[in-house]
């Protein structure tokens, strides 16, 4: 077996032992899932062989410059996964806390859009003192809606995925969190969900940055135009999404809430759908022409 990591490391890989056997995982929690011990994080540029001569690690390229994806940490790994040090749940929780300190509202309960915002709204409940209550339930049978490759897939999943429960929310000011905006349409149904179940006030924070730019490393939203925040300001959105106000973490506190140490080896992060500073060189047809100013 060969595995490799791309000279920028943008996702997460790491080597664990199974008894005398090898096991290579995306995330630490499957090492946990099958007994495996973890051992240490794959490099930006390595690549490892593992055979009947046992394990081999070497570089392809001395060119590298670490830049794991920042929605690793916000959306995209389980909690109970490791990167590189950092616990995902923790990192969410520090996100919420953040977000309680640039965003504070006054509100009667906090709610967490499930699953990825759970551990995020309990940090921002933690901080403002405000009750965190379960708010939302979810449909364990419905996947991820972002990722769903057509609007009227995002929308049917985002009404068969969520419910929201009347009894925690009729009569209250709601603080709903969510792990990010990206075309806009599960926040707006959302909030009107919880509108209709007699919610009096929905502000909506959002734990992280707006996603303005377009990512090119393997995540579904390749194209500027699909992204709401790179279309409308913070204000815009708020009202296209019907709710009473809306703030967004901002990317010096996300870098704070994440907490990679910048003195350390391998501590990059990748922040390109935020700020629009690619770690890679980004190829003049990879866009259409009207969205290259996007890129600026």
């Amino acid at each position: 077996m060969i595995a490799a990591l791309d000279p920028n490391g943008l996702r997460p890989l790491s080597l664990g032992r199974l008894g005398e056997a090898w096991v290579v995982a995306s995330e630490t929690c499957a090492f946990d899932l099958i007994g495996a011990t973890y051992v240490r994080d794959l490099e930006p540029g390595e690549i490892i062989t593992i055979d009947n001569n046992g394990l081999r690690s070497e570089f392809y390229t001395s060119r590298t410059e670490h830049a794991i994806c920042s929605m690793e940490y916000i959306y995209f790994s389980r909690p109970d996964s490791n990167i590189e040090g950092i616990n995902i749940h923790a990192a969410r929780k520090n996100l919420g806390r953040q977000l309680a300190i640039e965003a504070p509202v006054e509100a009667d309960v906090v709610t967490g859009v499930p699953d990825s915002s759970i551990s995020a709204a309990i940090g921002y409940a933690e901080a403002t003192g405000i009750p965190y209550e379960l708010g939302l339930i979810k449909n364990r049978y419905v996947g991820r809606t972002f990722i769903q490759p057509s609007q009227e897939l995002r929308e049917q999943g985002v009404k068969m995925k969520l419910s929201p429960v009347r009894a925690i929310i009729e009569g209250k000011r709601v603080v709903m969190i969510d792990d990010s905006i990206v075309r806009g349409t599960t926040s707006r149904r959302i909030v009107n969900m919880l509108k209709e179940a007699g919610a009096t006030e929905v502000h909506v924070r959002i734990s992280s940055p707006p996603i303005a730019h377009p990512c090119f490393y393997g995540i579904d939203t390749s194209s500027a135009s699909e992204l709401i925040a790179s279309k409308y300001s913070v204000e815009e959105i708020r009202q296209q999404i019907g709710a009473d106000s809306l703030v967004f973490l901002s990317t010096e506190g996300l870098k704070k809430a994440i907490g990679r140490n910048p003195a350390m080896k391998n501590c990059g992060q990748c922040m390109a759908c935020f700020t629009g500073e690619y770690p890679t060189d980004i190829l003049s047809d990879t866009v259409l022409p009207h969205e290259k100013e996007l890129l600026v």
